[in-house]
C-alpha cells in the first residue's frame, strides 16, 4: 500500500501510531452521510414528541382536557422515555443500530399515528407514554452508530451534528403542526407527522450499513476510521480477550455517575429553556405574542451554533494533539461553567440583555453537549458497552427533564411568580455540573474491567 504523507501536528491514533490521511474526493466521505441519516432520525423523534405541544390547544377544545390535566398529559411522556433509556441502550448493544433504531422509530410513529385517533384522556396519556417509550432509542443509537462509523478526532463534530436534530425537529414542528390543524384538523397533524417517520425508516433501511458491509465504502475511508480509533464491535478471534463487564456492573464506577451527574445538571438547565422559557419572556419581560414568535427562536438559533462549535472546537484541540481527557474536560467544564449565567438574567434592567444572556447560556450548554454525546465512545470498556453507557447517561439527564420543570413551577409558586429563584437554582446547578466534570471524572478513558 502506498504511503501518505501526514501534515501539520503528528496526532497518533489509540495504538500510539501516526493515523492515515483523511481521505479526500467524491465517494470517499460516506461515514459523515450516516450522521445526516442519524440527524434526520432525531430530527423526526423531536418533531413527533413536539406535535402535542402544538396541536393541544385544539384538541383540548375537542377532548375537554382541563388546564390541569394538560401537564399531566405533556409529562406522561417523559416517564416512559427517562425508564426505558436503559433497557434502550443494551438492546442497541446486543442487536446491533441498524434493528434497533428502525424498530424504534416504526414504534413512535405508530404511537404519533394514534395520538391522532385519541378518544380522551386515558387513551391519550397511553399514547404518550408509548411515544415516550418507542424514541427512547433515539439518542444511544445515534450515538453508537456515530462511535463505529468515526475516528475519534472526528466523532465530537459529528455528534454535534446529529444532536441538532433535535432542536431543528422542534423548530419544525410549530410552523408545520400549526398549518395542517389549521388547514385541515389536529387529528390530520399526527396522522402526516407519523408517516414522515415511515419515511425516515425507509431511508435508513436502505442505507445505513456498519462499515464492515458498507458497499460504497472505500478501503482508504475505511482505513481511516478503523485507525483513527472508531470502536467497531471486537472480531471474534479477539473476543477472547475483549473486557467483560456486565451491564449493572457499570454503575461500580465512579466515571459513569460523574457522567449521570454531570448530564443531570447540564439538562436541568436546558429543560428550562424547552418548558418555561416562553413564560418568562411574557410574564417577567412583557413580550407579546408577536415580540415571542420572533425573539423566542433566538436562544434555539445561538444553541445551535453552539453545538456546532463546541464540536469543531474539540474535534480541533485533538489535533492539535491534546489529550482526550484534557479536551472532554475543557469543553465539559468551560460550557457548564459559562452556562451559569442565567442566573443574572434576572438581575439585568433591560429585556435585550436579559435575552443576551439567555442566549449565552443556551449556547454554552449545546457546546458542552458535543462532548458529552461522545464520553460513552471515550469510556466504554468495549464497543459492546458504548450505546449501554449512553443509555445511562441520557436516563440521568431526563430525570432532570421530568423534575426541572416540576420544581421550577414550584418554586414560581412559592415565590409570587418571580423566576429569581429558579434561574439562581439553574445557575448553581450549572456550577455544580462544572465541578462534577472537573472532580469527579477523573481521567476520559475506557474503564478498567474489575474482577
Amino acid at each position: 500500500m502506498t504511503s501518505h504523507p501526514v501534515t501539520g501536528p503528528q496526532v497518533t491514533t489509540p495504538s500510539g501510531t501516526t493515523p492515515p490521511p483523511r481521505p479526500r474526493g467524491r465517494g470517499k466521505n460516506v461515514r459523515w452521510g450516516i450522521v445526516v441519516l442519524c440527524f434526520g432520525g432525531l430530527a423526526v423523534n423531536y418533531l413527533d414528541r413536539s406535535t402535542l405541544s402544538v396541536a393541544l390547544p385544539a384538541m383540548s377544545k375537542d377532548l375537554h382536557i382541563g388546564p390541569e390535566t394538560q401537564g399531566f398529559v405533556l409529562s406522561a411522556f417523559f416517564l416512559t422515555y427517562a425508564i426505558c433509556q436503559l433497557p434502550a441502550g443494551a438492546l442497541l448493544d446486543k442487536y446491533g443500530v441498524k434493528r434497533v433504531f428502525a424498530l424504534g422509530a416504526i414504534w413512535w410513529s405508530l404511537a404519533t399515528i394514534g395520538m391522532g385517533l385519541v378518544r380522551g384522556v386515558g387513551s391519550l396519556v397511553g399514547a404518550r407514554m408509548l411515544l415516550g417509550a418507542g424514541e427512547a432509542g433515539g439518542y444511544p443509537a445515534a450515538a453508537k452508530a456515530v462511535s463505529r462509523w468515526f475516528p475519534r478526532r472526528e466523532r465530537t463534530l459529528a455528534n454535534s451534528v446529529w444532536d441538532n436534530g433535535a432542536r431543528v425537529g422542534t423548530a419544525i414542528a410549530l410552523p408545520l403542526v400549526t398549518a395542517l390543524v389549521s388547514a385541515f384538523h389536529w387529528r390530520i397533524a399526527f396522522v402526516v407527522c407519523g408517516l414522515l417517520g415511515f419515511l425516515w425508516i425507509f431511508a435508513w433501511w436502505r442505507l445505513y450499513h456498519e462499515p464492515a458491509d458498507h458497499p460504497r465504502l472505500s478501503d482508504e475511508e475505511r482505513e481511516y476510521i478503523e485507525a483513527g480509533g472508531a470502536r467497531v464491535e471486537e472480531t471474534p478471534a479477539d473476543q477472547g480477550d475483549a473486557p467483560k463487564v456486565r451491564w449493572r456492573d457499570l454503575f461500580r464506577y465512579r466515571t459513569v455517575w460523574g457522567m449521570m451527574l454531570g448530564f443531570f445538571c447540564l439538562n436541568y438547565v436546558i429543560y428550562f429553556f424547552i418548558t418555561w422559557f416562553p413564560s418568562y419572556l411574557v410574564d417577567e419581560r412583557g413580550f407579546d405574542l408577536l415580540s415571542l414568535g420572533f425573539f423566542g427562536t433566538v436562544p434555539g438559533l445561538v444553541a445551535i451554533v453552539g453545538s456546532l462549535l463546541g464540536g469543531y472546537t474539540a474535534d480541533r484541540l485533538l489535533r492539535k494533539g491534546w489529550s482526550i481527557t484534557k479536551v472532554r474536560k475543557t469543553c465539559l467544564i468551560s460550557g457548564t461553567l459559562c452556562s451559569s449565567v442565567i442566573a443574572l438574567a434576572v438581575v439585568v434592567p433591560t429585556a435585550s440583555g436579559a435575552l443576551a444572556l439567555l442566549s449565552l447560556s443556551y449556547a454554552s450548554l449545546t457546546f458542552s453537549t458535543a462532548s458529552v454525546a461522545s464520553l460513552p465512545a471515550d469510556v466504554a470498556p468495549s464497543a459492546g458497552h458504548v450505546a449501554s453507557l449512553a443509555g445511562i447517561q441520557n436516563f440521568a439527564s431526563n430525570v432532570a427533564g421530568v423534575l426541572g420543570p416540576i420544581v421550577t413551577g414550584f418554586l414560581l409558586a412559592a415565590s409570587g411568580g418571580s423566576y429569581l429563584v429558579p434561574l439562581l437554582v439553574s445557575g448553581a446547578l450549572s456550577v455544580v455540573g462544572a465541578l462534577t466534570y472537573a472532580f469527579v471524572i477523573k481521567r476520559v478513558e475506557p474503564l478498567p474491567v474489575r474482577a
